[in-house]
């Protein structure tokens, strides 16, 4: 089959590998009929996460249709399309019966990896690097489900390949901030980033009852996609201060809840983003931290911030403004499995329009030119999809 390759740092090529096999009668094959691009890839890309192998196949949000199962699978069958989580879970550990999926404890077989970075070992990820369970990933003609009854979820005829894709990971990944910043009726929301976690984010806000959410990039096309899903927007290369901008539109209180849907590559500017961005190229730390010290210091007291965007070490971290404020901070990689359900719902009634990042869409051969248009944002590009 064809797959696209990390070969090293800024290296992509799509070759012919070896066809998937099933390995254990939980598993599933799935036909890979939309794939796309994500934010996190970049990461992996760009050599942030040193885990990657020349020849490791890149991709971890992907829909498809299933073509072989194993003799144990029972939710299951040939011919049926789905959509399919980024994290692999068993269903049947602690962490699994408490949902939080992402967090399982028997998917990642190279568990070790992570010790030093995170102290704990998290769920397997489809084409994350080896530390993140070394499975290939999904930018294919084919990909191994494990755990398929828990990690294939059938799509119904009214969802479209365009928005099932997004229902993997963008979609729920976005709906978990908004949920685990316990967003509720009345609410003014802050969200830092439009692509298309930030996006999923702001809309789900709104699904759960913001009155007003407030989208922050620097992308014109971006901020245009927020403002037609409802929000007010600023462009943090035009607003001098980006807090004090937040504090003033929410009449000296602070939103009341606050998701960071950028991560450790955030843009900026000033003293504190240099000195940042100066630690990050000589590896004294991975991250840019100003939209996460940004939603700290903005969040109303007694406010909720969720974090979404990936993070690994970061310096400066105003943890007394965080104590002091009363703030409550959750993060997480996404718990799929817990949402994807009542996401299709969401988007069968309309009220969730996931095909609205798919701005861009290549054939699988173009992947690596589709990768390099996403990562510059050339064009407009809010997500590149892939149709092998």
């Amino acid at each position: 089959m064809r797959a696209l390759v990390w070969n090293g740092i800024n290296s992509l090529k799509v070759e012919r590998i070896p066809d998937p096999q099933i390995v254990a009668d939980t598993d599933v094959i799935v036909q890979v009929r939309a794939s796309t691009t994500c934010g996190s890839d970049l990461h992996l890309i760009d050599g942030l996460i040193p885990t990657m192998r020349p020849g490791d196949v890149l991709g971890h949000e992907f829909m498809g249709e299933v073509v072989e199962t194993g003799r144990a699978v029972r939710s299951l069958r040939k011919g049926q399309r789905v959509t399919v989580p980024s994290f692999i879970v068993c269903g049947g550990c602690w962490y699994c019966s408490k949902g939080l999926f992402s967090l399982c404890d028997n998917t990642n077989p190279h568990a070790a990896l992570q010790q030093g970075a995170l102290s704990v070992p998290t769920a397997g990820i489809y084409g994350y690097s080896h530390a993140f369970g070394g499975y290939a990933g999904a930018h294919a003609n084919f990909v191994r489900v494990p755990f398929a009854d828990n990690d294939c979820f059938v799509l119904p005829d009214s969802i479209s390949d365009e928005q099932a894709v997004f229902l993997s990971d963008a979609c729920p990944t976005g709906f978990m901030g908004a949920d685990l910043c316990d967003v509720e009726p009345g609410d003014v929301v802050a969200v830092w980033g439009c692509g298309g976690v930030g996006l999923m984010a702001q809309q789900s806000a709104f699904i759960l009852g913001a009155e007003r959410v407030i989208a922050i990039d620097r992308f014109p096309e971006r901020l245009a996609l927020a403002e037609r899903l409802g929000c007010e927007t600023l462009n943090y290369l035009e607003v001098p201060d980006i807090v004090e901008a937040l504090v003033e539109m929410t009449g000296g209180r602070g939103p009341d809840a606050c998701i960071d849907a950028v991560g450790m590559e955030a843009g900026g500017f000033g003293p504190g983003y240099m000195v940042d961005r100066l630690k990050q190229a000589t590896r004294m730390q991975t991250d840019v931290g100003i939209a996460l010290r940004q939603a700290v210091q903005a969040v109303r007291k007694g406010g909720r911030i969720c974090v979404l965007g990936v993070y690994g070490m970061m310096d400066h971290f105003p943890m007394g403004v965080l104590m002091n404020k009363g703030v409550t901070l959750r993060a997480a990689q996404q718990h799929g499995q817990a949402y994807v359900p009542r996401l299709i719902d969401y988007t069968e009634q309309g009220a969730l329009t996931p095909e609205l990042l798919a701005t861009h869409v290549f054939a699988l051969d173009d992947a690596a030119r589709g990768y390099k248009m996403f990562k510059h944002k050339e064009d407009g590009c809010i997500r590149a999809v892939f149709r092998p």
